[in-house]
């Protein structure tokens, strides 16, 4: 998270050149508990690398429909995180969005030639991702000021004064029947902001049956976004809050699992991630080790996990205390583990993180890459041999992995995570001279004052399946090839 200096420069800055009017807006959020749950499964793709910390939080209570089902869509890989296509509308449009297990808010990108994206150069491989057009939809609606999502979404110390500028009287407000549209608002994450309007519209979901069949869910309320800040592609927030997907969906107090691709399968068009939404995700898995999901009473609707060590080589290996605040938060909500799948690399705090470097490089006896790492940005680059001058690039990534040590975290209630050796150090380029660099794919908390302590990010949950147990409030860790999983649920196109 930028500094506080820092991020209001480039907010004035957003502010002065956004089409919309913005109001703050609040990621955590609180929902009713829906009154059935089934499941469904979905497939996602790999992307992103921002850190989303936490905002202020807000009550709300919401109704969700009572009508459920077990969901499974396939998760496709590219190269910063994992994308999900929705099917809004009527006729459907199908948008790709980033699956964000770090925010609330589901938001597409809207207009065919509206959409603007400020300071995003570097995203410019996603410029040809889909965007959702609303004079295209006959279920289309405007949010209006007398949705709860309205009020929520909207930050004000009086959550009226949107709506009331909108129009609103005050005898409409306080009996909740203002028709008006509710005004624009702005959305912040880490690095990000988007701006745009409250929409509902129908979302089609497939069930974990038949992949033939889908099941409509109307009035889905997302955000219609025209204008952002660094956030190219549109994100289907999986937070705790109500306006995540599995929130709107009545799935929030049962869970949802998934099983994250390796980088070697990015953009490939025939190999998707599972995503299960529902009680297909956390049915049978008692085998699984599961640690608590701590609650932040400041932020409690983010998922964090408590770390208490790191331990490299085999499980004699001694193992490396980490600092109290990875499992516990101070007066303000800083603190704790986030897991997040919308930041690409694990981050640790320091000093903690420079102490875990010089514990890999002094049981490493590979020669430094350091013109890579001046080159890349990533702290601990080795030149790796190449077993039997095998130069074959995704074999090698493979075969070789044994040359470097194992990292296993070490979470609270006495789990065991033994990441797969691909998940740790991933080679930079094709090998030359026998020998391939590869690089550790940790880094550093950018502000350890403010927010998480440490994010355990995507990569490292690659070959992983992760559940999210919301009725019993713990997350479960288990090695799987993941690709052997997508099969097996029928995601992989023949």
């Amino acid at each position: 998270m930028a500094p506080s200096s820092l991020f209001d420069k480039i907010f004035s800055l957003f502010l002065f050149i956004s089409l919309f009017s913005i109001a703050h807006n609040s990621l955590a959020r609180q929902h009713t508990t829906p009154k059935t749950s089934d499941s469904l499964v979905l497939g996602l793709t790999n992307t992103r690398t921002t850190i989303k910390l936490p905002k202020e939080s807000s009550i709300l209570n919401l109704k969700v429909s009572s009508q459920t089902l077990d969901m499974l869509e396939p998760l496709k890989e590219v190269r910063d995180g994992y994308i999900i296509s929705l099917n809004l509308g009527s006729p459907p449009q199908v948008i790709q969005v980033y699956m964000d297990t770090g925010s609330d808010l589901t938001w597409v990108p809207c207009g065919n030639l509206s959409f603007n994206c400020i300071d995003c150069q570097e995203y410019t491989i996603h410029s040809s991702m889909s965007r959702y057009s609303p004079l295209h939809s006959s279920s289309c609606v405007r949010d209006t000021c007398a949705s709860q999502f309205c009020i929520d979404v909207h930050s004000s110390d009086n959550p009226y004064d949107p709506c009331n500028i909108a129009g609103c009287s005050l005898s409409t407000l306080m009996k909740g029947i203002c028709s008006r549209p509710c005004p624009s608002f702005v959305y912040t994450y880490g690095e990000g902001i988007v701006s745009g309007t409250l929409t509902r519209d129908t979302l089609r979901v497939h069930g974990t049956t038949d992949r033939d069949v889908t099941r409509e869910v109307s009035n889905f309320g997302f955000g219609c976004v025209g204008s952002t800040y660094r956030e190219p592609i549109g994100i289907a927030g999986f937070g705790k809050g109500s306006f995540s997907l599995p929130s709107q969906l009545g799935f929030i107090q049962k869970g949802f699992s998934h099983c994250f691709l390796p980088f070697k399968f990015a953009n490939n068009p025939n190999v998707s991630s599972p995503l299960v939404v529902g009680d297909l995700a956390i049915s049978s898995k008692e085998d699984m080790q599961f640690t608590p999901m701590l609650t932040n009473p400041m932020y409690p609707n983010y998922y964090y996990i408590g770390l208490v060590g790191i331990s490299l080589g085999t499980a004699s290996g001694s193992l490396i205390q980490v600092p109290t605040n990875l499992r516990d938060f101070d007066i303000s909500g800083n603190g704790g583990m986030l897991i997040d799948s919308g930041t690409t690399y694990t981050h640790l705090p320091q000093p903690f993180y420079s102490q875990l470097l010089s514990e890999l490089e002094s049981v490493i006896n590979h020669p430094r890459a350091t013109e890579v790492e001046a080159r890349t940005g990533f702290d601990l680059c080795f030149r790796v041999p190449c077993i039997n001058n095998i130069t074959n690039g995704l074999a090698l990534m493979d075969i070789d992995d044994h040359l470097l040590p194992s990292i296993t975290f070490h979470f609270m209630n006495n789990v065991s995570l033994v990441l797969p050796q691909g998940n740790n150090f991933y080679a930079m380029g094709a090998p030359r001279n026998s020998t391939v660099v590869k690089c550790l794919l940790f880094q550093s908390m950018d502000d350890e004052e403010y927010g998480p302590a440490g994010v355990f990010g995507s990569f490292q949950q690659q070959n992983v399946e992760v559940v999210y147990d919301m009725e019993n409030q713990r997350i479960g860790f288990q090695t799987m090839d993941c690709a052997s999983s997508s099969a097996f649920q029928q995601l992989n196109k023949p």
